[in-house]
């Protein structure tokens, strides 16, 4: 009678190469947890009032030093950032011209809010100044946005940006 010795598999993650894939795995988890792009905290309220612009985003989505995310409110630009979605466009044009507006104002901008503080991405939802230039009204005089009428904001602000559109389609921009 002869004796067979049974082996009994050892478990992957007792091998060295599942140490390796659990170190692995662990080193990635803390990577992404320190390579976040936005390391301050968004804050919970965002008084009206001058801010200084850490950098922007697109044509219409600024973030703030503090942290907080902006979205001019009452327009809409061409996408350039949107994940898993291509360049729309005249979107770079679009950026462009808010990266100029807020050169201009030595990246300080004064906020002002309407009905609605935040969107459903928790961006707050703001008209941009510089001085009397209103950001949000000029991208669409130049023909880089359009006016959104259908959101919730007032009717004075609603009249302004339908007009700055009803100037850019004249003047075919």
């Amino acid at each position: 009678m002869t004796s067979a010795k049974i082996r009994i598999p050892r478990r992957y993650w007792h091998e060295p190469r599942g140490w390796a894939m659990w170190l692995l795995c662990l080193a990635f988890i803390i990577w992404q947890f320190y390579s976040a792009s936005d390391p301050a905290p968004s804050p919970e309220n965002l008084e009206e009032g001058v801010h200084r612009v850490r950098r922007v985003v697109d044509g219409d989505t600024l973030l703030l030093e503090s942290g907080a995310r902006v979205r001019l409110q009452g327009i809409d630009t061409p996408e350039t950032v949107r994940e898993d979605f291509p360049v729309e466009p005249w979107g770079p044009e679009a950026s462009e011209f808010t990266k100029d507006f807020v050169a201009d104002a030595n990246r300080n901008v004064r906020l002002t809010f309407s009905l609605e503080r935040k969107d459903r991405h928790d961006r707050f939802l703001a008209f941009v100044w510089n001085d009397d230039l209103l950001l949000n009204e000029e991208l669409v005089r130049a023909g880089l946005a359009r006016a959104r009428l259908d959101y919730r904001y007032s009717g004075p602000m609603k009249r302004r940006l339908a007009a700055a559109e009803k100037e850019a389609k004249a003047a075919e921009r």
